[in-house]
């Protein structure tokens, strides 16, 4: 379980290291990252940080390895912002659950559909008609 300082050290990482990375970093594999959350271990030493990536499957790999080979950059920028002994040890991870979440979404849909297809065509019709 997450203590109170790591879940505030982990918000707080989340939106610096946002801010670095929109403000600071040149790299053109970065189009288009959003950090999304971050995990910190107990003793603050280690943090995973998860980034959704908008593109192709090279483009997401692309840019989590110029986070990843970035890391020690980003660990210099936090080191004034932030106020503990240790920096942490920064690992950069794709994360892709708004892709899952559309997938299932997708999934419910066509279920949706095969179950109730009249449902599908009495609400298109509905939508037509003028009011």
């Amino acid at each position: 379980m997450n203590s109170l300082r790591q879940q505030r050290v982990a918000e707080f990482l989340r939106d610096e290291i946002s801010e670095i990375i929109r403000r600071e970093m040149r790299d053109p594999r970065l189009g288009f990252v959003s950090v999304t959350r971050v995990e910190v271990s107990p003793d603050l030493r280690y943090a995973k940080v998860f980034a959704s990536v908008y593109g192709s499957e090279e483009e997401q790999t692309a840019a989590i390895d110029a986070l990843n080979g970035a890391a020690g950059f980003i660990r210099r920028l936090l080191k004034p912002r932030m106020r503990t002994r240790h920096i942490p040890e920064l690992s950069f991870r794709l994360d892709r659950s708004m892709e899952y979440a559309e997938q299932v979404t997708r999934t419910l849909n066509l279920l949706r559909e095969q179950l109730h297809p009249e449902s599908e065509t009495e609400r298109t019709a509905a939508d037509e008609q003028p009011r």
